[in-house]
């Protein structure tokens, strides 16, 4: 019995078959009406003239047959010979799938996202797999099976399925994401006899890490020293977007973590899944300081929410908003779009003025510009444009509420002050006293340029506010001196006498305070004899006779740090002029504040001393700049000892020692055996290169860990990419006791200083003591105030180097 509830009743048979007799009665006149035309063009049904019996209609009959005939010919030869190139080619085509059909089915499975959801596969090679089988499959390759993310309200009927692979040499979180899968339940019927549950693998996207110069840029500038390098970092989490996001598909996130300096920073990718298509798509690529994720909410007035990433630092909001729109693309039919200021969406002057202002980061008087606008026009205002204005404003709120906080540091209070655009609220913190100027312009030196852009941009759109003057000339006096700042109130023409007689005064009061960085100086040390004071550039305020305890030495300096960056030997392109060198130095060396530097020494027994020094005068020879120092007495070396590095010259805050624990290579094995089974052999064949071991073959692993596996090593990441290098440190004993010598020349070894062997987490050499060219010494291994890089501190020919990795090069340098 049929069920008619289910199935609806067939149409009567007359009324089916009286459409089939008006479709063939339709046909046939179609056919008809074609065949007679064709036969008009080739002349052979006359036209009505002709019947007639008219004599010109007679010369246009021949004449026609001369004339279209051959065209006519030749179009249906040129249809004809397209078509079968056309046949041709379709049947290549179904040629060339079935043979991949039958012989390498995977490479068609394209197929399957172009057909209706009941046509069976095309993939008949990928066969349901239970969740065992999935394991085992990532196994065979050398991956594994991370935990699931569902995609339905039943977690094992639809999910992703996050392939890891571990990392090598590694000690914590040494799983990466290499791959996304996207299984859904089988619904095949001789599988549903089976306990287990069996999924076909619906979609797969590789997955690679992000580069760090990517995941690094919101917190680089033009003098920051950590460009980032085109290093991987790895992603190691996945996860899906919880709670309202837009409508089509499903939207997923990809995360790593990163630690720079004080920021945990989080970056990724967002991923979006098409579940109709069954298609995976990298959308965008994301990276947040603050380790924020990614947000869907509503900011414009969009009627779906927008992704928001966080790339905030400091004072300083930077939220990126994308959009999600659609696009005609079959497997994917969205993408995301940020909104940019860059190009404004209004043909208006006081529109593009407002957007000057918020790209310069002035984003509460760029709103408040905008709020003339949206009255002036009443609320019409295009999409494009209202989606610009509320990104602003949400950019605003942020930095109202923090301008609106009591901050108890008056750096704090003008910095967000100056961020929001209150130029005269700040200048009043300003002025309350001197210790606050003098902390302020500290912040002041440090600015790496986002306020004086503020300022840029405020006296371009309003060049009549004394106030933002008064900030130009403050900023421009602290980190260039008073004359640029003079030189840079001249040129504003709209600026009264008395206005720059006020600022004037700001200026002054600056002066007094005459604010510098801490001094951050490295360098080698030797005895001078005779001194020529006239050869020195010294201030006036410095005391350049020594007393007659005193002595006189000169420091090759290494590295300095200029208040803003670190500046390395040789001293090609410091800009300065020969009237401001003396100050130019003393200020850029930070000996304003303090003119003190330490001279470390080594004794003859291995201890060290530290004596201080106090600069007299600064020169520049050469592009090796060098300093004048006066000692209270002479410093106690012995220059006969071998073991005895020379003195080094540092000043307080220059850099922090680092030492990191050692473990023997035995122990180190036993953590990771793989690894000691690449050095050993590459730290036996550059003894034997450097003369050092005699030639010939390697012995054992084994007996190779038997005589090396009580040297000691140390493990610490000196190229920045997140692995660490192994340091390893050898003394004269240690290779004398690998062949036995005579008396006299192991006493000769033995007074030679340890030499270092770097060595990459792949085992490759990277830094080595052990040369025939030069000889060299890794006396430290140091960490440079204001940087997260380690540098080694490298003795050659008694003058000290400071080499750090070159990501470029892959090198130290």
């Amino acid at each position: 019995m049929v069920d008619r509830s289910i199935h609806p009743a067939p149409k009567p048979y007359r009324q089916n078959k009286q459409n089939q007799s008006s479709a063939k009665t339709t046909k046939k006149h179609i056919v008809k009406k074609l065949q007679k035309n064709l036969k008009k063009r080739q002349g052979k049904i006359p036209t009505q003239n002709s019947q007639k019996g008219t004599t010109p209609v007679v010369h246009q009959k021949s004449k026609a047959k001369s004339t279209f005939a051959p065209r006519g010919s030749h179009l249906a030869s040129t249809l004809a010979i397209a078509a079968l190139l056309g046949s041709l080619g379709l049947i290549a085509a179904f040629a060339w799938v079935s043979i991949e059909l039958i012989l390498n089915p995977d490479k068609v499975t394209w197929l399957n996202r172009l057909l209706p959801a009941w046509v069976k596969s095309f993939n008949s090679a990928q066969q349901p797999q239970s969740l065992g089988e999935i394991q085992i499959h990532l196994t065979k390759k050398g991956w594994m099976a991370g935990e699931i993310v569902p995609l339905a309200a039943n977690p094992t009927e639809t999910f992703v399925l996050p392939v890891l692979k571990g990392r090598a040499n590694c000690q914590s979180n040494c799983k990466d994401v290499v791959e996304l899968r996207v299984y859904q339940r089988s619904h095949n019927v001789e599988l549903q006899s089976k306990p287990e549950k069996y999924y076909n693998l619906m979609a797969q996207l590789p997955v690679t890490g992000l580069e760090e110069s990517f995941v690094l840029s919101p917190l680089v500038n033009a003098n920051s020293e950590r460009q980032g390098s085109s290093t991987l970092l790895p992603i190691s989490e996945v996860g899906r977007f919880e709670g309202e996001t837009p409508s089509s598909g499903i939207w997923f996130y990809l995360q790593g973590k990163r630690a720079s300096g004080t920021h945990a920073i989080a970056y990724g990718y967002i991923v979006h899944y098409n579940p109709e298509r069954s298609h995976l798509q990298l959308m965008l690529s994301w990276t947040s300081p603050s380790g924020q994720l990614p947000q869907w909410q509503q900011v414009t007035g969009s009627s779906t929410k927008e992704l928001v990433v966080d790339q905030t630092v400091g004072f300083e909001p930077q939220l990126r908003v994308y959009q999600a729109k659609p696009i005609e693309f079959i497997l994917n039919p969205v993408q995301l779009e940020e909104v940019s200021l860059q190009s404004p969406a209004l043909n208006d002057s006081t529109y593009q003025n407002a957007l000057l202002l918020a790209r310069s980061g002035l984003w509460t008087p760029a709103w408040e510009w905008l709020q003339s606008i949206t009255k002036q026009r009443q609320g019409k205002i295009p999409a494009a444009a209202q989606a610009q204005i509320d990104v602003i404003r949400l950019h605003s709120q942020l930095t109202k509420t923090q301008a609106d906080t009591t901050w108890i540091s008056p750096s704090q209070q003008v910095l967000a002050d100056l961020i929001d655009g209150r130029w005269q609220k700040a200048l009043q913190v300003f002025e309350a006293s001197p210790q606050n100027a003098q902390e302020i312009a500290t912040v002041l030196k440090a600015d790496a340029g986002r306020l004086w852009s503020r300022v840029e941009a405020a006296l371009q759109v309003n060049p009549h506010r004394t106030e933002v003057q008064a900030w130009g000339a403050l900023i421009l006096a602290v980190q260039h001196g008073h004359e640029r700042a003079n030189s840079f109130l001249k040129e504003q023409t709209k600026l009264s006498q008395e206005s720059f007689a006020y600022i004037q005064s700001l200026l002054a009061q600056q002066l007094k305070i005459n604010p510098t960085h801490p001094s951050r100086i490295i360098g080698s040390v030797r005895a001078i004899a005779p001194v020529h004071l006239t050869e020195w550039w010294q201030p006036n305020f410095v005391e350049t006779q020594k007393t007659e305890k005193q002595a006189w030495y000169q420091v090759e300096v290494t590295a300095f740090h200029n208040g803003k960056r670190w500046l390395y030997s040789p001293f090609a392109n410091l800009n300065f002029t020969k009237t401001s060198s003396t100050k130019f130095f003393w200020e850029s060396l930070g000996l304003n504040s303090d003119p003190e530097i330490e001279i470390v020494v080594w004794l003859a027994n291995g201890e060290q001393q530290i004596v201080t020094a106090t600069v007299k005068g600064v020169r520049l020879r050469n592009t090796q700049l060098q300093l004048l120092v006066a000692v209270d007495d002479k410093i106690p070396q012995d220059g006969s000892n071998a073991m005895q590095p020379p003195p080094l010259a540092l000043t307080s805050e220059a850099l922090e020692w680092v030492q990191p624990s050692a473990i023997t290579l035995e122990q180190l094995y036993q953590q990771n055996g793989l690894r000691v089974k690449v050095i050993l052999p590459t730290v036996w064949r550059l003894l034997q290169a450097s003369g050092q071991l005699p030639p010939g073959e390697i012995p054992s692993f084994s007996q190779m860990l038997q005589k090396l596996g009580y040297w000691p090593v140390q493990e610490i990441d000196l190229t920045g990419n997140g692995k660490p290098e192994t340091v390893l440190t050898i003394s004269a004993e240690a290779i004398q006791s690998l062949h036995p010598t005579s008396d006299e020349d192991g006493e000769q070894q033995n007074q030679s200083r340890p030499r270092t062997l770097i060595l990459s987490d792949t085992g490759k050499i990277i830094y080595t003591d052990f040369s025939n060219n030069s000889v060299q010494f890794l006396t430290a291994i140091a960490k440079l105030s204001t940087t997260d890089s380690l540098s080694l501190l490298v003795e050659n020919a008694n003058f000290y180097k400071l080499k750090r990795w070159s990501e470029k090069n892959q090198r130290f340098e």
